[in-house]
């Protein structure tokens, strides 16, 4: 596998060459070797016509952690004074300075100005161009590789440049380096991959095309008995009941129209209507015959051609969970992606803000889906907008952290702070590997790398994941009742339940490799170093004490009785504990808004501020890469984050405290 660098964003300068005009260029990024699985084959054909796209530097991005700030930081006179979609389209907009330099740039090279298509949000030029005048303009020589498992071809080169001046203006051209192509498989053609281990161990090809490659069939357990609610049970299986009593939530019985929760799904991931009644008899007889709302995105449908643990259990899961803890409040599906191309996380964000469709260059060709689909499927135009975020958005899918450029990451997770910015509660789910990565995958390349290489997770260097290193969104790792524990006894005499999640799955926890340390999490990373210093060294993880800490925040993610394809089983994976943590955040939203109030938002700040709003978890690790990995702490620590949710509490600070 690979790491690419971004020079513009890197203390390592390119020396500098000059074009026939004399204009100095510089590297802008390049990678050192061919990607893991792939293969350089020939030069490209020169006859090929290159659709390439100049990704245009957004202005005030160096601000938005500042506004941001302003409407999440619990101390703020304008917390929760959260912008509208037009004041974020307005606030981010590239400078006209920008967009003639880069439009300069181009004629100059010999791109009559009549070729070069601009968005609407003058945020990415796009032109067609022959090879030669492609490897001219970027002084770069382009070659087909090939996947070796599958034959797919793909377009790339080793390294481009543009003229330096323009460093500050261009953030990325593609396609160059960004080898992240979308792997279609020869026996099913299919995606994406779950993070979490109930879902998604074993499995191959990893990373490209979707959060995973395609789904798969890992951590599902047959479950012999009748379903039942007792609290004396929940160590063995966890059913909404059981989520209530830990974390004193309580049943349900309004909505508010102003509120909203979103799932987010991609296909060919489907649930099954009978399914959820199944669970609905047994869990929230008020539920049965309710089904979410349905946004398809790019095509997005809810086939019920495969059914299967592997094709219905992650939505299944979703579902019958968060339309059972949030009835009446009705559950968003956003199902992404037709069955043949699939989808990205940017197909899903395109849709919910148009203004990101063009964001910084728009969406990776090679790694997000383009609609009307060239491969044969849905047909419509690419979803640029038309879609509503909901207050929360719950996702349980994810990427190593180095399986992306460190650009695509930075343009997605800036995407993340405006909807914070917006008031809305991003959640990924922290994976189910420990400190590994996906499939246990381990890193064996050091701490700036340009290229990461990994291996089968036996020893190396810990693999975190993304989004959830981005700054920008919470990241949900996964807890456990502990053996032999009565739920009801415990609570009632003040005796912590849970503890780290080590049966079946691993809380993925870490730091990261790319996003520096956010402040609201500084005081929490440094105590926990200070007072509980991990027994490992930079060739382990990145122990600088600068980079972002994962995760924030925790949930039960151990034993959760689900109804799939018409049986009982029961399902392992923080794919539980986010959809879970953001049901009782949708509770929050219910209240304030209920007051009056604006949702929650971005919620980091606050729970950062206030750990004492969360059930702190000081027992288990997340072993993984031949280690024992991080051990729970007092206070925050990377295996479980600040805690789980404690209701009454969280209850008390926003609602009753907070403007």
């Amino acid at each position: 596998m690979h790491f690419f660098q971004s020079v513009a964003v890197s203390a390592l300068a390119a020396a500098a060459v000059a074009s026939p005009l004399g204009v100095p260029h510089s590297v802008h990024e390049k990678r050192s070797e061919v990607a893991t699985g792939w293969a350089k084959r020939d030069v490209l054909d020169r006859r090929a016509i290159l659709p390439m796209k100049v990704g245009l530097a957004q202005s005030n991005v160096d601000q938005g952690w500042n506004w941001l700030k302003e409407v999440s930081v619990p101390t703020s006179s304008k917390y929760g004074q959260h912008w509208s979609a037009k004041d974020i389209a307005e606030a981010f907009a590239p400078s006209n300075e920008t967009v003639d330099a880069a439009k300069n740039w181009l004629t100059m090279a010999g791109i009559s100005e009549s070729r070069i298509k601009q968005s609407q949000g003058l945020n990415w030029l796009e032109f067609d161009a022959t090879v030669d005048e492609a490897e001219e303009l970027l002084k770069t020589k382009y070659h087909v590789y090939e996947h070796e498992a599958t034959g797919q071809p793909h377009v790339a080169c080793d390294e481009y440049s543009i003229p330096t001046h323009l460093r500050e203006h261009i953030d990325l051209v593609y396609p160059t380096v960004h080898f992240d192509a979308k792997i279609k498989s020869r026996d099913d053609g299919l995606e994406l991959e779950k993070r979490d281990g109930t879902f998604g161990h074993g499995r191959g090809p990893r990373g490209p095309g979707g959060p995973w490659g395609g789904p798969g069939g890992g951590w599902r357990m047959p479950y012999h008995h009748r379903p039942t609610n007792d609290l004396a049970n929940c160590d063995v299986h966890i059913t909404p009941d059981c989520l209530r009593a830990l974390y004193r939530f309580p049943v349900n019985h309004r909505a508010n129209p102003r509120n909203s929760f979103g799932i987010v799904e991609y296909t060919p991931e489907a649930y099954v209507p009978s399914d959820l009644d199944l669970f609905f008899a047994n869990f929230s007889q008020r539920s049965i015959g309710e089904r979410p709302i349905f946004d398809s995105i790019d095509g997005g449908v809810n086939q019920q051609t495969n059914m299967s643990f592997n094709f219905n259990g992650e939505s299944d899961l979703d579902l019958e969970y968060s339309m059972t803890l949030v009835y009446p409040q009705p559950v968003t599906l956003y199902q992404v992606g037709d069955l043949v191309e699939g989808a990205s996380f940017n197909n899903f964000l395109d849709a919910i803000d148009a203004s990101y469709c063009s964001y910084d260059g728009g969406d990776d060709p090679t790694q997000d889906a383009k609609y009307p689909d060239p491969y044969g499927g849905y047909q419509g135009p690419e979803n640029c907008g038309g879609f509503a975020a909901t207050k929360v958005i719950s996702t349980s899918y994810a990427y190593n952290e180095a399986d992306l450029t460190p650009f695509y990451e930075q343009r997605q997770c800036h995407e993340y702070m405006k909807l914070g910015m917006m008031g809305v509660s991003v959640l990924y789910s922290s994976g189910d590997y420990g400190v590994a990565g996906n499939g246990g995958q381990c890193l064996t390349s050091p701490v700036g790398a340009v290229n990461a290489t990994f291996n089968n997770g036996t020893s190396g260097r810990f693999n975190p994941s993304f989004p959830g290193t981005c700054p920008y969104i919470t990241s949900v790792g996964a807890t456990q009742v502990k053996n032999n524990t009565n739920i009801v006894t415990a609570l009632a005499t003040g005796t912590q339940p849970e503890e780290a999640c080590e049966t079946v799955i691993y809380s993925g926890g870490g730091f990261s490799n790319v996003f520096p340390l956010p402040e609201y999490q500084a005081n929490a990373v440094h105590h926990w170093f200070a007072d509980y210093p991990p027994p490992y060294g930079p060739d382990r993880f990145n122990n600088s004490q600068q980079t972002r800490g994962l995760p924030d925040m925790s949930a039960n993610g151990a034993n959760y009785v689900i109804a799939i394809d018409g049986n009982f089983s029961l399902v392992y994976g923080t794919s539980a504990s986010s959809p879970t943590t953001g049901s009782i955040l949708t509770l929050i939203n219910q209240a304030r808004l209920d007051r009056g109030k604006s949702s929650i938002g971005f919620i980091n700040p606050v729970i950062y501020a206030h750990p004492e709003i969360l059930n702190d978890i000081t027992e288990g690790g997340n072993q993984g890469c031949g280690t024992p990995g991080f051990e729970s702490a007092p206070g925050w620590d990377p295996v479980t984050g600040l805690g789980t949710p404690n209701y009454p509490k969280m209850l008390k600070l926003w609602v009753d405290e907070l403007n």
